[in-house]
């Protein structure tokens, strides 16, 4: 083999080895991220419904209040 051709192979093997790892790096990034997506949205779920617990007590004892006035 010429030495162009040596050059050649090993610049293409380089740029493989390259695209393959990115691709591999790039991938467990983007899992990474929907996960960290699936979690906020569980969270942002909890949430809402300890607020909606927290209203729904507060619209009962208000309600009681008004039961407690009107009578």
């Amino acid at each position: 083999m010429s030495s162009t051709s040596k050059v050649v192979f090993a610049t293409s093997i380089a740029v493989s080895a390259t695209i393959i790892g990115y691709v591999h790096y790039k991938q467990e990034y983007d899992r990474n991220k929907m996960r960290e997506g699936v979690l906020r949205d569980v969270e942002q779920q909890q949430m809402r419904k300890r607020q909606n617990i927290y209203i729904l007590e507060q619209q009962k004892y208000l309600t009681s209040k008004y039961k407690e006035q009107d009578n």
